[in-house]
């Protein structure tokens, strides 16, 4: 698997491409844990607070890796 640098700069690049797996890793590797599930939503949050919630589907809406990339600190 890709490592966090290169799937944040697939991100980037190509943001329809992304696999629900590649978005998980990349907002594990910034401290964000799976929190809850509903249906087919995962929230994630951090030790600060912050909550993001994405569908997993892969690949992931344009919407969602913004979501991710709003919160990298790359």
């Amino acid at each position: 698997m890709a490592s966090v640098d290169k799937i944040i700069e697939k991100m980037h690049r190509q943001p329809n491409g992304i696999r629900y797996e590649e978005g998980k890793k990349v907002l594990e590797h910034n401290g964000y844990k799976v929190t809850t599930q509903k249906g087919s939503h995962r929230s994630f949050r951090d030790a600060a607070g912050d909550l993001v919630t994405i569908k997993e589907e892969t690949p992931l809406h344009k919407h969602y890796v913004a979501k991710i990339l709003a919160r990298v600190k790359s």
